[in-house]
Formats: structure tokens, sequence, C-alpha cells
């Protein structure tokens, strides 16, 4: 009997995101743009639509501070072009918003079709709520994926970035909805003997629960 291994398509955490090259509302634009920076890369399912609307209203009010830690928002339908400057245009007419960011126009599908956008299940036509967190080496580290009828949490996709840029910088990991000022947790010790000096006697600084959980402060 033959081993069968399971083939991943589609992006995958911790590997390279796929390469694009596509026209945006602010010139034509590439995955390689972004280098040494944090890129957001994420869809909707159409120009014009209510819970979109809402959604690029979140991302443009949160860009400032996105910006102030080296991270670029960059949006995607299978929009025209001339649709997403009409629609830009008009969430500043009607809700004073001004959306700096630029939006990818995905008529081929090729983008959305490289990320994993168009989920047969949810729409055969457009691309769901998808979100694609890329750190300045190019590597994916988070996808996010919402249903058409449920908007996404901007204030969550921005904790989820400092907690990753915190985690980098410090070689740690955060226990669940850590914020800034909250207790990280210190990497599990490697081997038996690790294990059972940390319980023999915790490391200055660290909280130790048991050998596998501790956790300080940064």
């Amino acid at each position: 009997m033959t081993d069968q291994v399971e083939t991943v398509t589609g992006p995958q955490l911790n590997k390279p995101a796929p390469a694009f090259e596509a026209l945006t509302t602010d010139g034509v634009k590439t995955l390689d743009d972004y280098k040494g920076k944090w890129l957001i890369l994420f869809s909707h399912p159409a120009d014009f639509t209510p819970v979109c609307t809402t959604e690029f209203i979140g991302f443009a009010n949160k860009q400032d501070e996105f910006n102030a830690m080296g991270v670029e928002l960059l949006g995607l339908s299978i929009d025209s072009h001339y649709s997403h400057i009409a629609w830009m245009l008009n969430i500043k007419e009607n809700w004073g918003v001004e959306i700096k960011f630029p939006i990818i126009a995905d008529l081929s599908m090729k983008v959305a079709n490289a990320y994993g956008m168009i989920q047969p299940g949810a729409s055969d036509t457009a691309a769901v709520r998808a979100t694609f967190i890329i750190d300045p080496n190019g590597i994916l580290r988070a996808m996010v994926y919402y249903p058409m009828n449920a908007g996404r949490s901007v204030d969550e996709i921005h904790r989820l970035v400092v907690a990753l840029q915190a985690a980098d910088a410090n070689k740690c990991a955060m226990p669940e909805n850590w914020k800034p000022g909250d207790a990280v947790i210190v990497p599990t010790p490697p081997t038996a003997a690790a294990a059972l000096a940390k319980l023999d006697e915790a490391p200055e600084g660290q909280n130790v629960v048991d050998w596998y959980f501790a956790t300080r402060q940064l």
C-alpha cells in the first residue's frame, strides 16, 4: 500500500506569498513593491455594496495607525478599474472618508485565484472577504476568511499585526487576545532536562505555571 501525500494548493502560511502584478487605482503594483514593509492584502466581493463600504471606511480610518507600523494596505475585487475609482469618490461624497490606499482591479481573477479568494461554496463570481498579512520578506504570515454577509473586524486585523511584529521582535508567542502591555508566552523548553530545571527554579522575570507554560512581560 502506497502512502498518499496530501497536496496543498493555494497560499500557505509561512511560505512566500503568491507574486502578482496588477493594475490598481494608484497605478500598476507588484508584490515586490512592498518588500521591506508589511502588507495587508484584502479582498471584497463587490464595489457599491453596503458591507464592503463599511469595511473600506474601517480600513481608511485605521490607515495612519497601520502606516506608522510600517504596514501598507491593498484592496482587491474583481470589479473594473473605473468602478473602483467611482466607488472611492462615492465614499468620500457620502461619508466624508477618503480612500488613500490602492485597490486592485482583478477582472481576470488572476490574483484572486492565486490567493484562494474565490470560494465556490460562497460565490462563483466574487472574491470573498479574505485578508492576507504578508511580512517584509514576502512571507505569508496570516490568512483570515469571512463569509459574504459578515464584515471583518479591522481592529482585530490591526491587533494581529501588532502581535506578529512583537512576537518576531521578542522571540515569543502571544496568548489569546494579546494586546501591548499583556504578558507574553516564552518558548517551551526543548529538552526534558531544561523542563525539569525550569520547574526547579523559575528563570528570573518568568511566571512559570508548568514546564510548558510560562509567561513574562516585554
